[in-house]
């Protein structure tokens, strides 16, 4: 992997691009790229990427940051850290940096993200991950991680690709807490059901993770929440015990008081938001396979 693109640099390609952009600044053989636009790029390019955590405060220059692709020429992994709703068009966009040989890697919250860069590039590998972090870009060239997890796993539904331990060497020499899984739709559907969950419940209510766990009716809400994605996830072939639902409510448990989801955050500031990526697609998937997801509807409808 001797050029990465990082799409997209925002909360989590913020911190995870920036790792890596931070690790392989001075690097003979291994370049990172940011695509970025706006005042966040003029910052960037100006005085690096600023990224502030409780592992430490760095800042980040990637060997080029620009919002032209041509600029990149092909990369060997493109890392798609963009929102659902804009993982074509970005894709589309980097068309000039992807060939035959580009490994794909999309990192969103949703898990439909796989298929959906299979349609776009069927002859590529595409590569399945998800993260666990609570970062945010709160201002141009700024991304502040305040949560106590940043956690990235990636793999292939077979397992067999030959490139998937070198990338695992790059990302845990660049000191990001990396597992290269071997059931990557198992963990990528956990995360799905955590940040569904989650993302739901704080933005149906307007509160924090904290303030979540301190009433009771938000707490059967959370349960409820979490019984029908698990009928849905179950359906579909994913294991997901109720020892599982008691795991993910310890989870959500363990995030600091004012912990909200990116959704949530969407939501306060009058942003486009991911409701159709983690709530409608649990409720398509239901109606699809004869679950009955009424908890889901009930905010899916506030929501919209």
């Amino acid at each position: 992997m001797k050029k990465i693109l990082i799409a997209g640099i925002g909360g989590t390609g913020g911190f995870f691009g920036g790792k890596l952009a931070s690790y392989y600044f001075n690097s003979a053989d291994t370049e990172v790229y940011f695509l970025c636009r706006g005042e966040n790029l003029k910052v960037i390019r100006d005085k690096g990427l600023q990224v502030e955590s409780e592992d430490g405060t760095f800042t980040a220059y990637p060997k080029i940051a620009t919002d032209n692709p041509e600029e990149f020429g092909t990369v060997d992994l493109l890392i798609c850290c963009t929102k659902t709703y804009d993982l074509e068009q970005t894709l589309k966009q980097l068309n000039s940096c992807i060939d035959s040989e580009t490994v794909i890697l999309p990192l969103q919250n949703g898990v439909d993200s796989f298929e959906r860069v299979q349609k776009l590039y069927p002859q590529n590998e595409i590569w399945q991950g998800c993260v666990y972090i609570v970062s945010r870009l709160v201002k141009p060239g700024l991304v502040v991680d305040s949560g106590n997890i940043r956690k990235l796993f990636f793999g292939t539904p077979d397992g067999t690709s030959k490139k998937l331990p070198g990338a695992e060497k790059l990302f845990k020499e660049a000191g990001i807490d990396t597992t290269l899984s071997q059931n990557i739709l198992q963990s990528t559907w956990e995360k799905f059901i955590f940040i569904s969950t989650m993302a739901s419940l704080t933005s149906y209510q307007d509160k924090t993770i904290g303030q979540v766990f301190e009433d009771p009716e938000s707490c059967k809400l959370l349960y409820l929440l979490l019984t029908e994605i698990r009928a849905v996830a179950n359906v579909k072939g994913i294991l997901f015990t109720e020892n599982n639902i008691e795991k993910t409510i310890d989870k959500m448990k363990t995030l600091s008081y004012q912990t909200t989801s990116s959704m949530h955050s969407d939501f306060q500031n009058n942003k486009q938001t991911e409701v159709e990526s983690l709530i409608g697609y649990v409720i398509k998937q239901g109606r699809q396979n004869n679950i009955a997801t009424p908890t889901y509807e009930m905010i899916y409808r506030k929501l919209k």
